[in-house]
């Protein structure tokens, strides 16, 4: 078992956040990206945040989808990308439960664990942008951007409970695969989608969740890549 701990530095919270299910998308579809400033300790269970739900629990949440983490960092890109945007452009935008400086997908790896509070969380895999980021900022191709960009945040398993506050830190206590960042699985899934050797080596990355690696099967099996436009483009 090989610590790299120092890899990373330990770093604070800059929000900790929940949100209630309500009616979003273009036909009354329920979400619960909107999520709010938690103020005070909460426990984290297997399945997340105390208090927080899905509107979708068929494509969001679970065990390997607890908590979404998104770093603070791009909101300043995204304000400089999309200017017209940029009132909406802040922590919590894309309806994270964390939020930090000095952590994203260039030096994030799948499988990495981190102690939050008295919590243990374990990366699994990066978001999947769907269409309710479109909803969400008002751009009918926001899903897509975010996805051809990188900048997706991530999702964490729960590997031991306990309680996290918004001034807890965000310790890296083991890195399992330190090969795999998820920039280079973001660039293989969504750039390079049928490169065979890379499908392969994340179809055997036991931390990484099921849903990618029986993608990258598929992949591997068919020799094509899946269209991903419905999960993208806002229902009319």
């Amino acid at each position: 078992m090989v610590n790299e701990s120092s890899v990373l530095p330990s770093v604070r919270l800059l929000g900790l956040r929940i949100g209630r299910t309500e009616s979003f998308g273009p036909r009354g579809e329920p979400s619960a990206i909107r999520k709010q400033p938690v103020r005070a300790r909460i426990p984290v269970t297997r399945l997340g945040l105390a208090g927080d739900e899905q509107g979708d629990r068929r494509h969001h949440g679970g065990l390997d989808k607890a908590v979404h983490h998104y770093p603070a960092e791009h909101y300043a890109t995204w304000q400089m990308e999309l200017p017209e945007l940029a009132p909406r452009m802040e922590t919590g935008g894309f309806g994270e439960n964390l939020s930090t400086s000095g952590l994203d997908e260039q030096n994030i790896c799948v499988g990495d664990i981190f102690r939050l509070g008295h919590a243990t969380l374990q990366v699994s895999q990066a978001r999947q942008p769907c269409w309710k980021l479109n909803v969400r900022f008002g751009l009918s191709d926001m899903a897509r951007r975010v996805q051809d960009s990188g900048r997706t945040g991530w999702y964490y398993r729960v590997l031991e409970k306990g309680e996290a506050g918004p001034d807890d830190s965000l310790v890296l206590i083991e890195r399992l695969h330190p090969d795999w960042t998820l920039a280079r699985i973001l660039r293989t899934l969504h750039h390079d989608g049928l490169d065979r050797e890379a499908l392969a080596s994340l179809v055997g990355l036991e931390a990484l969740a099921p849903g990618w690696r029986a993608l990258a099967k598929k992949r591997l099996n068919t020799g094509a890549v899946e269209d991903g436009s419905r999960r993208l483009n806002t229902p009319t």
